[in-house]
């Protein structure tokens, strides 16, 4: 089964690097460049997994995960908050928000593959 997975950063570095890392997985892997897309597209194509940055324009990451959260159509999303914010309050904010966890910039592309495979398995 092909598992859609939604990648949201204004970084087109970060979203390349995420897209070349997973290329491998059976993944149809969808962009979205700032939060509002991000929300626009988890709700019409209901993602397995949202890789989501905080800071983004047009509505950050954080909002996104509020409303992805308390919206019944998609709550059921995993969220992992993709971020250079590393500092305890910041993850603090992001499990207040919501997201399901928490992984920091700069990463290693195999512990993101781990963690995706993780949670996708841990949903199915």
């Amino acid at each position: 089964m092909r598992r859609k997975l939604l990648i949201a950063d204004d970084e087109s570095g970060i979203r390349r690097l995420v897209r070349m890392t997973l290329a491998g997985e059976d993944f149809e892997i969808l962009e979205a460049v700032n939060g509002e897309e991000a929300l626009t597209l988890a709700r019409a194509e209901n993602p397995h997994l949202l890789l989501l940055d905080v800071k983004m324009p047009r509505r950050n990451g954080l909002d996104v995960c509020r409303v992805l959260k308390d919206d019944p159509a998609t709550q059921n999303i995993p969220i992992v908050i993709l971020t250079a914010q590393s500092q305890d309050a910041d993850e603090a904010a992001g499990r207040a928000a919501g997201a399901d966890f928490y992984f920091t910039k700069p990463f290693s592309p195999v512990a993101l593959v781990r963690k995706v495979d993780e949670i996708l398995l841990a949903a199915s």
